[in-house]
């Protein structure tokens, strides 16, 4: 059983030697790429050792179990953590998402509702600005377009984890937020306290480790620079230092006016426009393998309605994966993680169920 890991130990042996050679870290992205792979097989490394330490205590029990009672005793508990380490191992051996260990780039968008929605963007900010420090990422607002009643029409926010290991990549966790979020709860601009059902979008895209990794070709690129505008659209510079660029060859629009100088708004916009593109280019990729699943939980369409936040009964629910919980407060101050870890176990599970025995 789990004879598969034998190839992969050997390829952990041979990152090992990789990593003790002071050339390889003389090229970051390369450095990077190996601690990466280095970082996901020792987990399972270790996983087959647990695993196979248990099988190898079971069978000596069972040989000695007829000599000795207390060996007989024994078995039990050892068939139970048998199970559990091979069903450990076997999730670990599911093949990752190859951008799991990435940052991310996650942009919030108001949707329908009008300023109720433009709120709830904000307070959709503040969950995964909560959420990140709960797990000692660094973020770092790019770009913000807030509206008149102190809400957020658009914004784009890095998120910058600190593990090589995939597992506990920004990406492989955040992946599964892009979609549609919807709120129900009673206005701050309601005067008869009813209940409005409002929406606010998040799209999430996996930075690139360097420019280089995704080529943009200047011909490909459409630069207009203009006057960088505040809420209700009134000049608030004097020089064109905004910029909007566009990728002809996908139709991708970024637009940039936080920075002070155009030059810096230019470099603001290069970095999410090469996100989106590998986001696009990874999309094909997978759309190109038949990897886009029917029941994915990291949907592709991002008008879906991923998720519904009721504040009225303190009740949140995740509509791909039937998770719902009644700490919606908690869940607002960036205690996000079961319901993030609700699509993480869903993916696996049909990841699994494609994967079939791993003997």
């Amino acid at each position: 059983m789990f004879e598969s890991v034998l190839t992969l130990l050997a390829e952990h042996d041979d990152l090992q030697s990789q990593l003790a050679d002071p050339e390889l870290h003389a090229n970051p992205a390369r450095s990077k790429k190996v601690n990466r792979r280095y970082a996901e097989l020792s987990r399972i490394i270790a996983a087959y050792h647990e695993w196979k330490e248990v099988e190898d205590n079971l069978e000596a029990a069972r040989e000695l179990a007829d000599e000795d009672a207390a060996f007989a005793e024994e078995i039990p508990d050892l068939v139970e953590q048998l199970d559990t380490t091979a069903e450990k191992l076997r999730r670990l051996l599911i093949p990752r998402d190859e951008l799991d260990a990435r940052d991310v780039i996650m942009e919030i968008k108001m949707g329908e509702g009008g300023a109720e929605s433009a709120l709830f963007a904000a307070d959709l900010l503040r969950m995964y600005l909560h959420y990140a420090e709960s797990n000692r990422w660094k973020t770092e607002i790019i770009e913000q377009t807030s509206s008149d009643l102190g809400g957020i029409k658009d914004i784009q926010l890095a998120i910058k984890g600190n593990s090589s290991d995939p597992a506990e990549g920004v990406w492989a966790h955040l992946k599964y937020e892009g979609g549609v979020h919807r709120v129900q709860r009673v206005p701050a601009t309601e005067s008869q306290g009813r209940i409005h059902t409002s929406a606010a979008g998040v799209l999430v895209f996996p930075e690139v480790d360097e420019p280089e990794e995704v080529e943009l070709h200047p011909n490909d690129l459409k630069i207009d620079v203009y006057r960088s505008s505040g809420p209700g659209g009134q000049s608030v510079n004097t020089t064109d230092s905004a910029v909007r660029i566009t990728h002809l060859p996908t139709g991708i629009v970024v637009a940039m006016q936080n920075e002070k100088s155009q030059l810096q708004n230019k470099e603001a916009g290069m970095r999410v426009l090469r996100a989106r593109v590998l986001a696009r280019q990874q999309e094909e990729i997978d759309a190109a393998a038949s990897l886009v699943r029917k029941g994915q939980i990291r949907t592709m369409d991002r008008s879906e309605r991923i998720r519904t936040y009721n504040f009225p009964e303190n009740r949140i629910a995740d509509h791909r994966t039937g998770y719902k919980a009644y700490n919606l407060d908690a869940v607002m101050n960036g205690a996000l993680g079961p319901v993030i870890d609700s699509c993480i176990h869903a993916d696996e599970e049909t990841r699994l169920a494609e994967l079939g025995d791993p003997e």
